[in-house]
This record gives C-alpha cells, structure tokens and sequence, in this order.
C-alpha cells in the first residue's frame, strides 16, 4: 500500500535546507557518468573527515545515533521517498546533529553522485527483501549493487548488513561470495551473540520483540 503524502510536505523539505541532497539528473540510464554531477562532500559538510553511507535510511533513528557516536565522521543516509526522508532530517535538525546529510534518490545513482573511492563502511540495514525472484535484482545486495559499491568504496572498506529475514540473508552471502568479497562476523542470531555496539533500529527491536533473529555480516572486498 502507498504511504499517504504527508500534508505540507513541500514546506517541510524546503525547511530542512542543506540537511537533504537531491540525487536528480537529466540522464536516466544510471549506467552513464558525468564528472559535473560529482558532489563535493567535503565542501557539503566543511572538512575532510572519512565518510560512511547508509542505505534505505528510514526515518534516521540509526543515522541519528552512529553520527552521535562518531562525531568525527561524515555520514550521508540515501532515501528514496521524500516522505520518509522529511522525518529523517528533521530529526538530526531538532538533535542539532552536524555530520549527517540525507541523499534523496535511487541507489543506483549513487556512483554517479559520489566520488569514487569515497565510502569507508556501507550499512545496510533490514533493507526490503523483495521475496519474489522475480524482483531480485531491486535486493540492495544483488550482484549489481555490488559492483556499484565496489566503486564508492575506500581501500579498506566494509559492507555491513543486518536483516530478519533469513532467506534474504543467504541470497546476500551467496552473492557477496560470488562478487569478489569475503565475509566475516557473520551472526545468524545477533542479540544472542555478544556483539557489542549494536545500534538497535525501530525495525529492529520490533522484530527481535517477535522473538526473530537478527542476521549480521560484514563484507570487505577481496584482494
């Protein structure tokens, strides 16, 4: 079912100022790249602090918290519905929050809106599992969502996923495996595992109340 638009939605997103980045272009065929579309992510958040990414951010409660806790890190949150990002941004506007900028758009645009090389650590968390085969290539760690982060990420970089859903979690290491990155911590039920730090998000703590595991991995690109 489509998400009702929220009422004063225009106002809402013009108030949130510079805290949105909109991922629109001319060209929509992702696969072809225009350097002037490259966002200078230093001058957006003034300095030149390492940078990580979330993916499918939801209303920022995760965002919210990581930036808190890595002061010294810029975070940027994609977000595709402008419904859903409002809530978001105003959020890290009323915490008066700094490093966090939101991205509204498609990730498939990404790479052509972030410097290559950019991204120390990808989140993706509970992301749509879209269940039917049919639509496996919309899953957020389908082999071509892969290769774009491939590009977005640093040496050293890392992929980490968190999930409920176990079958989306097996198709994720089947095709981490079989797009040149290794796996490691990997969790089949994360609050029983002693990891520590975990950032629970509302998506999260419903799931884990149901009494469902929580999947986790984290996936770095092979040399």
């Amino acid at each position: 079912m489509r998400m009702r638009r929220k009422s004063n939605l225009e106002e809402r997103l013009a108030a949130c100022g510079d805290k949105i980045l909109y991922l629109d272009r001319d060209v929509l065929d992702f696969s072809v790249k225009d350097d002037r579309d490259l966002l200078d992510i230093a001058s957006i958040f003034g300095n030149d602090n390492p940078v990580e990414l979330e993916i499918g951010c939801g209303k920022g409660q995760f965002i919210c918290e990581l930036a808190k806790r890595q002061p010294n890190v810029n975070h940027l949150a994609v977000e595709v519905s402008s419904n859903v990002i409002v809530d978001a941004a105003e959020a890290v506007i009323a915490q008066g929050i700094e490093n966090v900028r939101f991205m509204r758009g498609n990730a498939r645009y990404l790479d052509c809106f972030i410097p290559a090389g950019l991204i120390r650590r990808i989140y993706l968390n509970f992301s749509c599992p879209y269940p039917k085969n049919t639509y496996a290539n919309h899953r957020l760690t389908h082999g071509e969502f892969l290769e774009i982060y491939k590009r977005l990420l640093a040496e050293g970089g890392e992929i980490h996923q968190k999930t409920d859903n176990m079958h989306f979690f097996e198709f994720s290491i089947e095709q981490f495996s079989e797009n040149g990155y290794g796996l490691k911590n990997i969790s089949l039920d994360l609050h029983n595992s002693g990891f520590e730090d975990n950032i629970v998000t509302e998506y999260e703590k419903r799931f884990s109340d149901m009494g469902m595991p929580i999947y986790r991995l984290e996936a770095y690109l092979r040399k």
